[in-house]
């Protein structure tokens, strides 16, 4: 009954009942009251006339859960139909709003008692004021400072609107608004911004003592430093009022905010002499807040929260005077003076223990450092050197002082640039192959998760200390070299600072000329396997242990060039892999094949003073060598003797040495084989069916590194591997059919299928490896028919391996068009039992969702007219998938949908069937992109539907269609010409699937895409744009929508690190010179 009394809107709610069922939803009634409460207010939310109630509840409830849900109600009104209400209920609503702030925040006490409800209206003033103003609420502005100046408490909600204005339009209206408003309100605001000046000036000039109205203005004026005139700032007293506050604790970290705003402003010349002259009295001040010399790490850590903002602010602070404007500041010497003076102590900030603070100082070190060194790098460049003589001209007078000055400046900051060096060494962070780290508990411990901000901070400190490096080599290693010294003989040893200082030296491989570099190596080296000689206890030595091996890891160029090292290492790391302690098997295994990636023709060679090349002698040792390692750690082992292998030029030899390496899975196998032909049930049993497994993943790994050479120890196993899969897929049917759907998750059904998904695995990877070998694919394709696709399509759904699906889509990618005569067989095996599968909803069996459209991908690029000759029933369920696909909000998935779509629109265009296709699909594919095009959910997709767009708009009269794409017998009006049908057809689409935007707009829109279709950008921003007006994206995280711009910025900064020695590690560049 009380439902049906709130539900009636043709009178005024009863606000007591309201009351009551807001406070059932926040639970002081049972569940079922929530859940009636629950659907009563979301009935009132949606119905459109529930936003006329909205004053009434505003005026006679008490409950602010109650006001809360009401200005809700007008939020969404005010966010999509305001324009759409008459003139009088907009003034109205206007009106009513800004009165009850007025009266609310005209007294101290109602203003601290309805803070939160204030805060509320405010945003949704400002929600208006989008729309309204400045257009049809001119004195807006002159009307707010005017009643600021009747009170102190109306001030400070006044400042908390602006600062709401301010953030709106310059913060976060990217994808909010058109690009249009917002050049027009910052207009406004540029304009008015005079009364808000003199109001913020006329407050901090002592008109007031409360400490709140202070606060709060100088909150307000940090909003609106980086945007305003500058004469305001630099013209007025602004800087000199705030100098002044900043010496008072309670306004300090408010007002270096407000002074960090100022730093960063770039103002060419004019204002430098007002800019030096806050930085130097700010410098005065903050030596009595904050003595010289003081020990910061300590004084953040026994801090309150209050200090430890302090000094988080003023890290930001200098550094954006530095970002900005460190020029200037080495002007004069007693400029020169104080900007040390501020490098010293950033430099003691930077060694805050916290990760915010660090970040702030690490991303200023990050790139003083890089301009220091590109001028630098510039000048060290004979090509900058001989354009700067010119055509053999008479140096001008100019011309002497870029080197001159260079070495100034290099000069001036050689001692901030040595404690640099220090620093980096002694925080260096953990790179991404050490596995071994110290747990809470003081443990030393196998890493079990990677944490990606530490890679991050990795990242950008290799690169500074590269620079840094580069800037002045010989200081770098004698800090390194010193610090290692202090390891050895005790003094400074301890877990944390040998592995800063280790991951430090790792970082720099590549920064050095060769000959320091192999000196530098060779005593490090030296030294850290002296220290694993004299440390005792298990955890000291697997910490040295790791430390050793990433060291190693990273300089592949030395151990290159010396064999008698190189030899020490890998039998150091056969040491290790008998090392029980946990991670250290582990690194060994990796460690070992990153050196034999890169140095693997050293291995087959015999060298000087040996009898046998070292992969001989590895092979004779081998089963010593992996005794004590686990199954996935012999899988490395194995892949990185294949890479040795396959440097051996010689076949005979490369047969002779694969047929060793193999020597003891193969006897295993030949066993278990044996044993299956007197009795199948042998393979039944759950350890044959794991060493089964491991034998093939251990043929997976060599046959990853050795490629085609591989052909010889697969074709031994091929036949039986492909017997064995067959038996046990049909164990595993027969399991799944007795025991129902819950066999498919027991341990002996899982162990079965990782047994077929390896046998995929490795016929997949040998395939795939396989290079120039056209024969290789029609050698082994044939005897899969049956066993595999045969046995996808026999299979309970349950049953059936993803693998299967990106097997073939291998085979297509790699045999391309000579596979067109088997794709009707494929299409037969997996199509529609996969499909059937799959469309049943979004979420089941995710790994053949993308391996079905992957390998659907793979046949309409190189297979195409196997397509063409489908039925038009096959052809359908085709484009039905393709459609199912994008609409996934799987990224994955709706991405592959889309590029397949692309290349099938593609396709077609350029086949005779170009007509019959898009007459059949065309009006489909439109509806469909333009539906997942205003559907929050696929944002990520949205560079791809920008693409099917735009190719739909330029085909429509590109000449490829000679007929309409109309039915005739269905549509009676004939059009002149498809142009005209789509545009038509377009309009009518979108205007009934967005009743709130006009006719109009809807056709400005339409004709804006015929317009720019042929300019892709201008034509995404069309786009853009009209998602922000139809208000289907908005208040949400918009940056997929730029995706495409931020790939770009990328690809040309990984440009940029190529040129710089050792920025890109020499272990990730595929060097030529792998081996000489």
């Amino acid at each position: 009954m009380a439902a049906e009394k709130l539900r009636d809107l043709s009178q005024p709610i009863d606000v007591a009942l309201l009351d009551a069922t807001v406070a059932a939803f926040y639970g002081t009634g049972s569940k079922d009251e929530r859940t009636a409460a629950d659907q009563i207010l979301r009935e009132l939310q949606n119905n459109p006339e529930m936003w006329l109630q909205v004053v009434h509840i505003l005026q006679n409830s008490q409950n602010l859960n109650t006001k809360f849900f009401a200005l809700q109600v007008l939020e969404g009104v005010i966010k999509y139909r305001w324009n759409a209400l008459p003139v009088e209920q907009r003034d109205g609503m206007k009106n009513y709003i800004s009165e009850v702030i007025v009266q609310l925040s005209s007294n101290e006490a109602s203003f601290r008692r309805e803070r939160l409800y204030v805060n509320k209206l405010n945003i949704i003033l400002v929600q208006i004021l989008k729309h309204e103003w400045p257009a049809r609420w001119r004195s807006f502005i002159p009307d707010l400072v005017s009643a600021a100046k009747t009170s102190e408490t109306i001030c400070e909600n006044c400042m908390a609107i602006l600062k709401l204005l301010s953030e709106e339009v310059f913060d976060f209206s990217r994808g909010e608004m058109t690009q249009q408003k917002i050049k027009e309100l910052k207009q406004s605001l540029n304009s008015e911004f005079q009364l808000i000046h003199e109001l913020c000036l006329y407050v901090l000039s002592a008109a007031s003592q409360r400490t709140e109205l202070i606060r709060a203005t100088l909150a307000t004026l940090h909003a609106f430093l980086s945007w305003i005139p500058l004469g305001y700032i630099f013209e007025s007293p602004l800087l000199e009022t705030l100098l002044n506050f900043f010496p008072v604790s309670v306004y300090r970290n408010l007002t270096l905010q407000c002074l960090t705003e100022v730093a960063s402003l770039q103002f060419g010349d004019y204002y430098t002499s007002q800019y030096v002259k806050m930085y130097n009295i700010f410098m005065v001040q903050l030596q009595s807040i904050l003595p010289p010399g003081t020990n910061i790490p300590d004084a953040y850590a026994n801090g309150s929260s209050e200090e430890q903002a302090f000094i988080q602010n003023l890290a930001l602070f200098l550094t954006s005077v530095f970002k900005s404007h460190i020029r200037l500041l080495e002007t004069t010497s007693e400029n020169r003076s104080a900007l040390l003076l501020g490098l010293e102590y950033l430099i003691g900030i930077s060694y805050v223990d916290d990760t915010e603070v660090f970040k702030v100082c690490l991303d200023y070190w990050n790139s003083f450092v890089l301009e220091l060194f590109e001028t630098h790098h510039n000048l060290d460049s004979p090509a900058a050197a001989a354009s700067m003589m010119g055509l053999q001209m008479p140096l001008l007078p100019g011309m002497v002082d870029v080197g001159s000055q260079f070495l100034q400046r290099r000069q001036l900051y050689a001692v901030p640039m040595s404690k640099l060096r220090m620093l980096m060494i002694c925080r260096m962070a953990k790179p991404e192959e050490v596995l071994i780290v110290e747990d809470e508990n003081g443990n030393i411990v196998r890493e079990t998760m990677k944490d990606n901000d530490v890679l991050v901070q990795y990242k950008i400190m290799r690169e500074t200390l590269i620079y840094l490096s580069h800037l002045d080599h010989e200081d770098t290693e004698q800090q390194m070299l010193k610090k290692l010294s202090k390891q050895l003989n005790g003094e400074d040893w301890s877990w944390n600072n040998l592995n800063t200082l280790c991951w430090a030296i790792g970082s720099i491989s590549g920064s050095m000329v060769e000959e320091q570099e192999n000196r530098f190596l060779v005593m490090v080296i030296r030294d850290l396997l002296n220290l694993c000689e004299i440390t005792k206890g298990k955890d000291n030595k697997a910490v040295i242990a790791s430390n050793i091996m990433y060291v190693v890891g990273q300089y592949p160029k030395f151990l290159r060039a010396h064999w008698k090292f190189l030899k020490t290492v890998v039998n150091k790391l056969f040491e290790f892999m008998h090392e029980t302690h946990p991670g250290v098997q582990d690194m060994a295994c990796d460690t070992f094949l990153k050196i034999v990636q890169k140095c693997k023709r050293k291995f087959v060679i015999v060298q000087v003073g040996e009898n046998e090349p070292f992969v001989s002698e590895l092979l004779t040792g081998l089963p010593a060598t992996v005794a004590d390692l686990e199954p996935h750690q012999i899988h490395t082992f194995y892949e990185s003797v294949g890479n040795m292998i396959q440097a051996e030029s010689d076949p005979q030899k490369r047969d002779e040495y694969l047929q060793r390496l193999m020597e003891l899975p193969n006897q295993k196998w030949a066993e278990i084989i044996g044993q299956a032909r007197q009795s199948v049930d042998f393979l039944k049993d759950q350890d044959v069916i794991r060493t089964v497994l491991n034998i093939l993943q251990t043929n997976t790994s060599v046959s990853s590194s050795l490629g085609t050479f591989f052909l010889s120890q697969i074709s031994l196993i091929f036949l039986d591997m492909l017997n064995v899969y067959r038996m046990y897929s049909e164990l595993i049917s027969n399991s799944i059919a007795d025991g129902g759907p819950f066999a498919s998750k027991t341990s002996y059904v899982k162990l079965l299928r990782s047994v077929k998904r390896e046998t995929l695995k490795l016929i997949e990877t040998f395939l795939d490896k396989a290079e120039d070998q056209p024969q290789i694919g029609k050698q082994f394709v044939p005897p899969m028919m049956d066993p595999v696709l045969g046995d996808y399509a026999r299979n309970l759904p349950d049953a059936r391996e993803s693998e299967v699906l990106s097997l073939f889509g291998t085979i297509i990618n790699k045999y391309k068009g000579v596979m067109t005569e088997d794709v009707p067989r494929i299409f037969e095996a997996i199509f529609e039992c996969t499909l059937e599968m799959i469309t049943k909803n979004f979420e089941d069996y995710p790994e053949h969702r993308l391996k079905f459209f992957s390998l659907l991908r793979a046949i309409a690029t190189h297979c195409f007219p196997a397509l063409i000759h489908l039925s038009s029933q096959q052809l359908k369920l085709v484009m039905d998938s393709i459609i199912w696909a994008f609409r996934h909000t799987e990224r994955n998935i709706a991405e592959t949908g889309l590029n397949l779509l692309l290349e099938m629109l593609k396709n077609f265009q350029a086949s005779e069937f170009c007509n019959q296709f898009h007459r059949t699909y065309f009006v489909t594919i439109e509806q469909e992109i333009f539906a997942v095009l205003t559907d929050t959910f696929h944002k990520p997709g949205f560079k791809l539907h920008v693409l099917v767009l735009q190719h739909l708009f330029c085909l429509v009269d590109s000449g490829s269609l000679t007929e309409p794409l109309w039915d005739a017998s269905t549509v009676p009006y004939p059009y002149p010409n498809n142009s005209m049908f789509v545009r038509e057809y377009t309009i009518k689409l979108l205007g009934t699937s967005f009743p709130n935007m006009t006719t109009t707009e809807v056709t400005q829109f339409v004709n804006g895409l015929f317009e720019s279709r042929n300019d892709l950008s201008t034509f995404k921003n069309h786009i853009r744009d009209f998602l922000v007006q139809s208000k289907e994206f908005s208040a949400q995280d918009n940056k997929d929508l730029y995706a495409e711009e931020a790939a770009a910025q990328r690809e040309r900064e990984r440009q940029r690190m190529l040129t710089i020695p050792g920025l890109i590690a020499p272990n990730e560049l595929q060097d030529e010179m792998v081996d000489s």
